[in-house]
C-alpha cells in the first residue's frame, strides 16, 4: 500500500499484522510482569467495553440480517471504538480521571491483538461487516497475482507498463 494504493498484499498486510504483533507481545509482557497490580474490574472493563459497543451490535445485526446488510451506524460504531485515536484519548482521560496503572494496558492488547492476531482493521462501508471477499476485490487480487500482472492491470487501465 501507498499513498495512491489503498490495498495490501498478503505479504505487506502479513507484515503489518507482524507490526502490530510485536505491540501486542511488549504490551501483554507489561502486563503480565505486573500482574500483581492490575486492577481487575477496570482491566476487564477497558478490554471488553470496546466489543460491547463497538462490534457486538453490529456482529447481531448482520447475523440477524437476511441480505447481510447492516446501517453505516455499525461500522462507525466499530471504527470509532476500534480507533487507536478514540482509545488513545479514553486512555489518557483514565490517567487525568483516576491516574495510570496497569489496567490501561488492556486497550492496547484489544487494538493490537484485533490487528495482529485476526487481521481486524477499520472497516470500510462498501464491504460486509462481517469478513468476507468482496468480488472486485476476489477479481482483482487475481489477476494481480499473476506474474504478468503489474504490466496487464495497468494496460487494462490504460496505464504504461512500469520501467525498471
Amino acid at each position: 500500500m501507498d499513498a495512491k494504493n489503498f490495498f495490501e498484499t498478503p505479504t505487506t498486510s502479513r507484515l503489518v499484522r507482524a507490526e502490530y504483533g510485536l505491540g501486542l507481545v511488549v504490551a501483554a509482557a507489561f502486563f503480565f510482569a505486573h500482574l500483581d497490580e492490575v486492577r481487575w474490574l477496570p482491566a476487564i472493563g477497558l478490554f471488553v467495553y470496546i466489543d460491547l459497543i463497538g462490534y457486538l451490535p453490529g456482529a447481531f445485526a448482520y447475523h440477524r440480517s437476511p441480505d447481510k446488510q447492516v446501517s453505516r451506524v455499525y461500522y462507525v460504531l466499530y471504527n470509532v471504538m476500534h480507533s487507536l485515536v478514540t482509545q488513545g484519548l479514553v486512555v489518557l482521560a483514565w490517567i487525568w480521571l483516576f491516574g495510570a496503572e496497569w489496567a490501561l494496558l488492556t486497550v492496547l492488547i484489544h487494538l493490537f491483538g484485533d490487528r495482529a492476531l485476526f487481521g481486524n482493521f477499520l472497516k470500510p462501508f462498501g464491504v460486509r461487516f462481517e469478513p468476507e471477499a468482496h468480488p472486485a476485490y476476489a477479481a482483482f487480487r487475481e489477476r494481480y497475482e499473476r506474474p504478468e500482472a503489474p504490466s496487464s492491470l495497468g494496460a487494462a487501465a490504460g496505464v504504461p507498463a512500469a520501467r525498471h
